[in-house]
């Protein structure tokens, strides 16, 4: 996503993914779609990294610590009180891309990079290439106070051991201009209506099919979809054939932020996904707009912080994992960023930052909330469940950018 602003993201990194694919084997498994708390990944066989013992301590920082980041995830406003604190000064390559840090990351960091601040897209993938190291949760003081779904999720826990802690995480919502929608739309078929021809817009990726898919799990149970991001050929075909016929509706497909906050801006758009910085700029400038989670439910983005398997600087990394964790950090880059926290408590700090930011990033929303999220993971041909017969993310771009924009 790009996010304006705030430099390079993830819709870029998911656009790489289909020009730069690195495809998943089964080793990567399946998983399950679902974002209880009890660990996942199943069916992938043991990770090369299982058996590193995490330490028991943390000792005295090294001097130094190499992150591999999202532009904008490491800033002077909370990494220069961490630096003063610990005497672990940060330096961040930045990455365009979920491909450009798993290719960074290759050979377990390379004895150069320390961490990587990875999406749901890329943490499987580094997990299970070795390159990342499980890491210790009660070292993290401040792990106990995430939100349930955060402390163990498939993304990042594989058998009960945690290969890194999670930071971040958005939905992709429903916005909407209520001036037009005096009633609440409560699900995604406004965005396939033709009475709103013209005035819907969309991200341009190949993972809005996962949003396709979402909605025919719902509302078409005879295809008997059971994980928006596993789905079989004629599961991808019937998603494809609906966004398809979408297609003439949609007064464009926006790739950044800007775009989107322009377009409802001025009118061009009345309706469509989105994620809560669009209405959060949108609000700020007195547009009228609102959002919600419709029924069907949505996909979504979460971040972990992960731990090189050769980290240089070890113990410079734990302490940096037990500062990002803190209320006060992650409201900061809550805040900052446009995104929702992992810490349960940085939510009166966050309404002392950007006053009404806690609600506006759903950071207060009950677990209910969460739980109707599909979080992103890149689409493999193991469906989990010992067939090989899903579509991996090149059909996904293909038939993106044949069939639905191109």
């Amino acid at each position: 996503m790009t996010r304006t602003g705030m430099g390079a993201g993830r819709w870029p990194a998911l656009a790489a993914l289909g020009a730069a694919l690195i495809l998943l084997t089964a080793a990567c498994g399946g998983g399950t779609e679902g974002n209880g708390g009890g660990g996942g990944g199943g069916g992938a066989g043991q990770p090369p990294t299982a058996n590193m013992a995490p330490p028991t301590s943390v000792g005295a920082g090294e001097g130094k610590l190499a992150l591999i980041a999202w532009e904008g995830y490491v800033q002077p406003l909370w990494t220069k009180t961490f630096e003063t604190k610990t005497g672990c000064d940060v330096s961040a390559k930045y990455a365009g891309s979920s491909d450009e840090m798993v290719t960074l990351m290759a050979d377990g960091g390379g004895g150069q990079y320390d961490m990587v601040s990875a999406s749901g897209d890329a943490s499987l993938r580094l997990i299970y290439g070795g390159d990342v190291r499980p890491v210790n949760v009660d070292l993290i003081p401040d792990w106990k106070n995430f939100i349930p779904q955060l402390q163990s999720p498939p993304h990042n826990t594989i058998d009960g051991k945690h290969y890194g802690i999670s930071l971040q995480w958005g939905p992709n919502t429903l916005m909407y201009n209520p001036q037009d929608f005096p009633t609440a739309p409560d699900s995604w078929s406004v965005i396939y209506d033709p009475k709103y021809k013209g005035k819907i817009t969309v991200p341009d990726n190949p993972i809005q099919i996962a949003d396709a898919a979402l909605y025919l799990k719902a509302t078409k149970p005879e295809l008997g979809i059971t994980d928006v991001y596993e789905l079989t050929r004629p599961q991808l075909d019937a998603a494809v054939a609906l966004l398809r016929q979408q297609q003439p509706l949609i007064r464009k497909y926006w790739g950044l932020a800007s775009q989107e906050i322009s377009m409802f801006k001025n009118g061009d758009a009345i309706i469509g996904a989105s994620w809560p910085y669009q209405e959060s700029i949108l609000r700020s400038n007195g547009v009228p707009i609102a959002s919600t989670i419709p029924k069907e439910g949505a996909t979504g983005w979460a971040d972990t912080w992960m731990m090189a398997t050769n980290a240089p600087h070890p113990n410079c990394a734990y302490l940096w994992m037990q500062y990002i964790s803190t209320a006060k950090a992650q409201a900061l880059q809550a805040t900052w960023y446009g995104e929702t926290p992992a810490n349960t408590k940085a939510c009166p700090i966050m309404d002392q930052l950007d006053k009404g930011s806690c609600a506006v990033y759903h950071a207060n929303a009950p677990a209910s909330y969460f739980d109707s999220i599909s979080f992103w993971k890149t689409p493999i041909a193991d469906c989990g469940n010992g067939e090989t017969n899903c579509m991996p993310y090149s059909e996904w771009q293909q038939a993106w950018t044949t069939e639905v924009t191109g």
